[in-house]
């Protein structure tokens, strides 16, 4: 047995004290974890204070610099949210109060699936799946529980899908299908159509899709799933593309996730948190997830788990709280007209800056698009320069890369650098984040090794990614 740790505080002008001794024996300890020296140095409260303060300034995040990602955003989140849903009535909640001490939280989860269901042209709404991905599974879930029926075993799934699509499909059970991409990057009818018999339970389809593109032959391709008998799935990742433009359940899909995070506003840097709430025709509501929030007749709000035919808990408790209040607050806030200004600046905002990069970045789809826009590195690869390289001298000015690398539809786009703006964004700072996008451009031509040999300017310069990923270092050891 070891001495035990003992820790000795004292302040000046008190007396010292002595914390309960941590009474743990080195043999405890495994002997990989066990180390005979800890090189930590000494050093005053100010140096310490300043190395953390130094560090927390090299996090790159929206409010900070633009965060031009695409397909899942990280957008402006208002502060407002985030001080609602700090709310001491809403953050000291428990899910096992009693309904009628919690009539607030269930009044607002209540208005939320109202204003989703309005919103998706979808009525009946789930807000329990915890994340976009969650909320397929749900849904698909939902076809299963529907069709009972073996036989149609199939999901037809866009090669312009989220990779997400394919993943929850194969997951409840379905072989999954791909249909291609035509020369606009639309749905392939002719392709779909010779895929349409009645082994397809139904069609998982991104609008807008991937290639940040609203997908011309979306009515018709509902109409042929429809037709032989299937369901058709909307992704519903992009809606910040269509509030108060085009409601899914219009076009005919019988089912919808949202990315309440993306659309709605919540932080989501590091992949989470998340909230997928599903939204279904009033055919589907009896599957969904148990328990749906009610208004009863006398008014009050309560939980519903009598739905016999429900696909049943997705998780536990009632979905991520927290991101309801401030998807709420947003819509709130917002209104009817504020929501379709989102759409139409979030629009604009990715066509500005397709208009200013078509005649230095290659566009495979030279068309109008949606929330974002995709170039490739068509043009710079003459230089021997990719989109990485360009991605990593982004560094160097202080803006975070874009997504690359995806979408990968190889008849269609490789390279790809896709951009969202989103709908917050000013002209100011997209003029800005152009004109360097233009002289990376022009350095590509240029001087080709300054980009390979970016960021410069970054605390961390290029590192070898390859060998990182085959060779993790998953515990710190002094150098």
């Amino acid at each position: 047995m070891t001495e035990p740790l003992l820790f000795e505080l004292s302040t000046p002008g008190r007396r010292g004290y002595t914390l309960p001794a941590l009474d743990v024996p080195a043999s405890a300890l495994p002997d990989d974890f066990a180390r005979e020296d800890l090189p930590l140095p000494e050093v005053s409260e100010v140096e310490i204070v300043r190395h953390f303060t130094r560090l927390s300034q090299l996090n790159v995040g929206v409010d900070t610099v633009f965060y031009p990602l695409g397909s899942c955003t990280m957008k402006y989140n208002p502060k407002i949210n985030d001080a609602a849903a700090s709310l001491p009535g809403f953050t000291r909640l428990h899910p096992y109060q009693s309904e009628r001490s919690v009539q607030g939280a269930l009044r607002l989860m209540f208005e939320l699936q109202e204003a989703l269901g309005e919103i998706a042209g979808l009525p009946a709404v789930s807000l329990q799946p915890a994340a976009g991905a969650h909320g397929e599974f749900a849904g698909v879930w939902a076809y299963h529980q529907h069709r009972g029926d073996a036989a149609r075993d199939k999901i037809v799934i866009p090669d312009s899908a989220h990779g997400t699509n394919p993943a929850s499909a194969a997951m409840c059970g379905y072989d999954v299908v791909t249909v291609p991409s035509d020369a606009q990057g639309n749905t392939d009818l002719a392709a779909l159509e010779a895929l349409a018999d009645d082994s397809v339970a139904g069609m998982m389809l991104t609008n807008p899709n991937t290639i940040g593109l609203f997908d011309e032959n979306v009515v018709r391709a509902i109409e042929i799933v429809h037709n032989c008998g299937g369901l058709v799935y909307c992704d519903g990742a992009n809606m910040n593309a269509l509030l108060g433009t085009s409601k899914p359940g219009d076009l005919g899909f019988d089912i919808l996730h949202y990315n309440l995070h993306k659309t709605f506003s919540t932080p989501h840097g590091g992949g989470g948190p998340g909230a997928g709430a599903l939204a279904v025709t009033p055919a589907l509501e009896m599957f969904l997830p148990t328990p749906l929030v009610v208004r009863r007749d006398d008014g009050s709000y309560g939980l519903d788990y009598d739905r016999p035919q429900s696909i049943g808990r997705v998780r536990a408790f009632y979905g991520n709280f927290g991101i309801m209040v401030r998807a709420y607050v947003y819509i709130r806030m917002m209104g009817a007209d504020g929501l379709l200004q989102v759409s139409e600046d979030a629009v604009l905002n990715a066509n500005y800056v397709l208009a200013r990069l078509r005649d230095v970045y290659h566009l495979s789809l030279d068309r109008t698009c949606m929330h974002e826009c995709v170039f490739t590195d068509e043009r710079q690869v003459e230089y021997g320069v990719h989109t990485l390289d360009i991605a990593k001298r982004l560094i160097d000015f202080g803006y975070h890369p874009p997504t690359i690398y995806f979408p990968h539809i190889e008849h269609l786009i490789e390279g790809a650098i896709m951009i969202e703006p989103t709908e917050t964004e000013t002209k100011a700072t997209l003029d800005g984040f152009v004109e360097v996008m233009r002289q990376i451009a022009r350095e590509a031509a240029e001087d080709p090794d300054l980009l390979h040999n970016a960021p410069q300017n970054a605390p961390a310069t290029r590192l070898d990614e390859v060998t990182a990923a085959r060779k993790l270092r998953l515990r710190w050891t002094p150098q």
